[in-house]
């Protein structure tokens, strides 16, 4: 299922129309993600292709995020995901608190450019990390900076706080993901 993402009321993009993500929860502990990025893409900056490694920083540019915390507790994961190949991958005990890197096998990142459309994918090994516990339903953000070719950037999620954006504040995780089948 699609979830589109809104852009944050303070926040204006004018070459993307719209971002949409779909999340999905394997058996094998596997989360696979999928965002689509629609409007005038040629006018949006996307980072080199890298050597595919974790890097911190990634949200400085165009950046997609997926953010999980389990039904009961205060901690959460946040992983980054650069179109250039590049991630990132943290552990919270609390809001924006007792950050940690997370052990994290290396996604592969897979991007596409076609017209009006971007598309990025990965799966990540999620399964058991970080206290997140395979055998219970988890509450997700999904969300991304988007950065045009001037420099100027939108942040987009499922839902946002009151007030400036924050993809780690509670009422961004706005999506509950079933127990894995």
């Amino acid at each position: 299922m699609r979830h589109a993402l809104k852009p944050h009321p303070d926040s204006a993009c004018g070459a993307a129309l719209g971002i949409e993500a779909e999340i999905e929860r394997g058996s094998d502990g596997a989360v696979r993600l999928h965002f689509v990025v629609t409007g005038a893409v040629a006018g949006l900056s996307f980072p080199a292709a890298a050597t595919p490694a974790r890097a911190d920083g990634l949200w400085r540019h165009t950046c997609f995020e997926l953010f999980v915390r389990p039904d009961t507790g205060a901690g959460y994961v946040e992983i980054n995901l650069s179109p250039s190949g590049e991630w990132a991958a943290y552990r919270f005990e609390g809001y924006r608190s007792g950050m940690s890197d997370l052990a994290l096998a290396p996604p592969r990142i897979e991007t596409d450019t076609q017209g009006d459309r971007y598309e990025l994918r990965t799966a990540l090994a999620l399964g058991g990390a970080a206290g997140l516990p395979a055998d219970a339903a988890w509450q997700i953000g999904l969300s991304a900076v988007i950065e045009e070719s001037g420099g100027r950037k939108s942040y987009w999620a499922l839902a946002h706080p009151p007030g400036k954006a924050d993809f780690h504040h509670p009422d961004s995780f706005a999506l509950q993901l079933p127990a894995a089948p």
